[in-house]
C-alpha cells in the first residue's frame, strides 16, 4: 500500500522557520545554520521560544548572556569555518536587538554570513505601543529592528507566516553567496511568530547550497596577465578572500611557479605557514619592515580577495614606487575597482589558476631574502622576556604565546594594542591566526574564541585580550564554562587603553582619559581580573613574569574549561619595530607645541598620499 505525503504542512510561522533551517545543507552534508543563540523575551520566549524547543537538537540552541557577545560567538564561527557554515542569533525587540547592531556591523564589514531574527513589533497592531516599542511620529511602519538595516546585506520584516516562503531562500542566497555574503536580519513580528499557516510541504524537503566560483572575464584576464608580465618588481597582498576561496594551497603554488613574494593583511594573515620562504609578513601600518621594503619598491601590486583598508596601504602610502600600477582580483566589483585599480573580478583560486597558466614558466626575480631573514633576527629580540622586574611589553607576551604555541594553535584577537603586535609579529601556522580588524571592535574577543573553537574543535585556541577590551565584553565566558568549550585567555593588563593613550600621545595630545590613572576619578581603580574570572567558573591564574605565562599556557593545554592567565603588562612601548604612517587627522590649531609639531608631521605625510591609482 502506497502513502501519499500530505501536500502542505500546518505549522505557526517559528516552527516553519526553524524546520526549513535545520534542512539547508552544505555539500558536505552539514546543516548550513549550525544551531542558534538565544535570550528570550516577550518578543520571542512564545513564538521562537517554543519553535526552537520543539525541534530540538536539529536545529540546537545555545543560550548566551549578551545579545552583541552571542551573535560575534556566531560570526568567529563563521569565519572559523571559512563562511561555509554560519549561525542564527535570536532576541526580542528592545534594546536586546539593538544590543545587536554592533555585531551586525561587524559581520557587514568582514564580509561574514549572519543571521539575526529580533522579534518585532506586532504585525496587526493590536496592542500598540507595546513595552519596549520605538514609536516613529511620522512613520507607522519604523520598529527599532530598521536600525539593521544600514549594517545588513538584506533586511526583511516577517509580518505575514506566508513571507517565509520567499525571505528565507533570499537569506540563503545572500550568506552563500561570495561576492555578498554578509548579515542578514529577519524582524520577525511577534504574532506572526505565533500565527499558523499550511505551508507546501516540498518546502521543507532538504537543500544543499553550492558556493559558486565565478570565472574571470576574458579581457580583463588577458589585461592582468598582460601587466603581470610588463612588470620587474611585483608584490602580493593576501586577504581574506584567499581563505574564503579555499585558494591557499593555489597561492603559494602560483607564487613559488613566477616567483612573486607577498604579504598578508589581518583577514589573509594564516592563510600561508610563515615559513614559507616568498612568505615576507604584513603589509602597511601594522606591517614587517621587510614586506614593507617590498611595498616601496613593487612597480606592480597584485591584491587577491583583499579590499585594501586603510591599515593594509599606510593610507594610501606604503605603496609609493613612482608609476606603479594597482591589480585586484576580487570576486566583488565593488572591491575590485578601489582606487582605479585594474579589476579582474573572480574567484580568488580560479583567478590564481588561469593566470598562472597564461603567465606560463615566466618568473621574476629573487626577492630581498636577507631583508627577510633580518626581519625575524630582529623580531627575535623583541621577544626574549624583560630583564629584571621591568614589566613586560606587548611583544614579549607575544613571544612568550610563540614560543608555547605549536601547528594546532589558533590565535586571536579584536581592537587594541595586541592586534598591531601580533600582525606584525606573530609568525602563524596556516590556520593559526583569526583576528577582528575589519570593524576593530573591542569585545569581540572572548566570544570569538568561544566561536571559533565551536567550530574547529581539534584546534588549540588561545585568546588575547586586553584589560579594557575584556571589561567591555567578558559575559560569554561564563557560557564556554557552562558548555565547558575550553580555551585559553591571555589577560594583558595595563591599566587602561594603552593603545589609543600612544595614539594620543603621538599626535601631540597629553595623555588624557585613556590609562586609568590619567581618567578622572574620586577612587584609584583595582580591578582583581583574577576573582571576576574565577567567579565565572573558569580556571585563573596570575602569571607575574614571562616564564610563569610561558607554565600556565603549557599547562592549560588539555583543560575542559577555559583558562585565563593574567599578566601585567607596561602601556608604553609599542611593537618596536615594522610599522608605517596611519592617517590620523592632527588638530590645525592648538596651545600645545607637541599637537602644533605634530601637525607640521602630519601635513608633510599626507602629501605622499595617493588618492588615485
Amino acid at each position: 500500500m502506497t502513502t501519499t505525503r500530505p501536500t502542505t504542512v500546518r505549522l505557526t510561522a517559528a516552527q516553519a522557520m526553524v524546520r526549513w533551517l535545520s534542512v539547508q545543507m552544505t555539500p558536505e552534508g552539514e546543516r548550513f545554520i549550525e544551531g542558534v543563540w538565544a535570550i528570550f523575551g516577550h518578543g520571542n520566549v512564545a513564538g521562537l521560544g517554543e519553535a526552537l524547543h520543539g525541534i530540538g537538537d536539529r536545529l540546537p540552541t545555545w543560550r548566551a548572556h549578551n545579545e552583541q557577545t552571542m551573535a560575534h560567538s556566531a560570526i568567529a564561527f563563521a569565519k572559523a569555518s571559512g563562511r561555509r557554515r554560519a549561525m542564527a542569533v535570536t532576541t526580542s525587540i528592545g534594546p536586546g536587538a539593538t544590543n545587536m547592531v554592533t555585531a551586525a556591523a561587524v559581520a557587514h564589514v568582514n564580509r561574514l554570513p549572519l543571521l539575526m531574527i529580533p522579534g518585532d513589533i506586532f504585525a496587526n497592531r493590536a496592542p500598540d505601543p507595546v513595552l519596549q516599542q520605538i514609536e516613529d511620529f511620522d512613520d507607522a511602519t519604523v520598529s527599532a529592528n530598521d536600525c539593521f538595516r544600514p549594517v545588513v546585506r538584506y533586511f526583511d520584516r516577517i509580518s505575514r507566516p506566508e513571507h517565509l516562503l520567499t525571505a528565507l531562500p533570499r537569506a540563503m542566497r545572500v550568506m552563500t553567496d561570495p561576492a555578498n555574503c554578509g548579515p542578514v536580519c529577519l524582524a520577525f513580528c511577534q504574532d506572526t511568530q505565533a500565527e499558523a499557516y499550511d505551508y507546501p510541504a516540498e518546502f521543507f524537503d532538504p537543500k544543499v547550497w553550492h558556493i559558486r566560483r565565478p570565472e574571470p572575464d576574458a579581457r580583463e584576464l588577458a589585461e592582468a596577465v598582460a601587466a603581470i608580465r610588463a612588470a620587474k618588481k611585483p608584490l602580493m597582498i593576501v586577504g581574506g578572500g584567499v581563505i574564503y576561496s579555499g585558494a591557499q594551497d593555489t597561492l603559494v603554488d602560483f607564487a613559488r611557479r613566477h616567483n612573486i613574494p607577498f604579504a598578508e593583511t589581518q583577514a589573509g594573515k594564516g592563510a600561508v605557514d610563515w615559513e614559507e620562504p616568498l612568505h615576507f609578513g604584513s603589509p602597511g601600518v601594522t606591517g614587517t619592515a621587510c614586506a614593507n621594503q617590498l611595498a616601496a619598491e613593487a612597480d606592480l601590486v597584485i591584491g587577491v580577495g583583499t579590499r585594501f583598508q586603510d591599515f593594509t596601504t599606510g593610507s594610501w602610502t606604503v605603496f609609493s614606487a613612482p608609476g606603479r600600477k594597482l591589480i585586484s582580483v576580487n570576486i566583488h566589483g565593488y572591491d575590485a575597482e578601489k582606487r582605479g585599480a585594474q579589476p579582474l573580478v573572480a574567484d580568488a583560486k580560479v583567478a590564481l589558476e588561469r593566470i598562472s597558466a597564461a603567465l606560463g614558466d615566466h618568473r621574476f626575480a629573487d626577492p630581498d631574502f636577507a631583508a627577510r631573514a633580518a626581519w625575524f633576527a630582529t623580531t627575535d629580540i623583541l621577544f626574549a622576556p624583560p630583564a629584571g622586574n621591568a614589566l613586560p611589553s606587548d611583544a614579549q607576551v607575544v613571544g612568550a604565546v610563540q614560543r608555547q604555541s605549536g601547528k594546532a594553535t589558533t590565535v586571536m584577537c579584536a581592537g587594541g594594542s595586541m592586534p598591531g603586535a601580533l600582525h606584525v609579529l606573530w609568525r602563524s601556522a596556516a590556520a593559526g591566526y583569526h583576528m577582528e580588524y575589519g570593524y576593530s571592535c573591542m569585545g569581540y574577543e572572548i566570544a570569538g574564541a568561544l566561536g571559533i573553537k565551536m567550530a574547529r574543535p581539534e584546534r588549540e585556541v588561545i585568546c588575547m585580550v586586553g584589560d579594557g577590551s575584556y571589561m567591555m565584553a567578558n559575559s560569554e565566558l561564563a557560557t564556554a564554562v557552562m558548555m565547558g568549550i575550553p580555551f585559553t585567555v591571555v589577560l594583558t593588563d595595563n591599566r587602561g587603553f594603552g593603545c589609543i593613550n600612544r595614539l594620543q600621545k603621538a599626535t601631540g595630545g597629553a595623555p588624557f582619559n585613556n590609562l586609568l590613572d590619567d581618567a578622572y576619578h574620586v577612587n584609584p581603580a583595582h580591578i582583581d581580573f583574577v576573582a571576576h574570572a574565577g567567579s565565572m567558573g573558569a580556571h585563573v591564574v596570575r602569571a607575574d613574569t614571562i616564564a610563569a605565562l610561558e607554565t600556565a599556557l603549557a599547562a592549560a593545554r588539555g583543560a575542559t574549561i577555559p583558562t585565563v592567565i593574567v599578566i601585567d603588562t607596561d602601556p608604553m612601548p609599542g611593537t618596536g619595530a615594522g610599522g608605517h604612517w596611519w592617517d590620523v587627522a592632527v588638530p590645525e590649531v592648538s596651545d600645545r607645541a607637541e599637537v602644533r609639531a605634530a601637525r607640521s608631521e602630519y601635513e608633510q605625510a599626507t602629501r605622499a598620499m595617493r588618492l588615485i591609482n
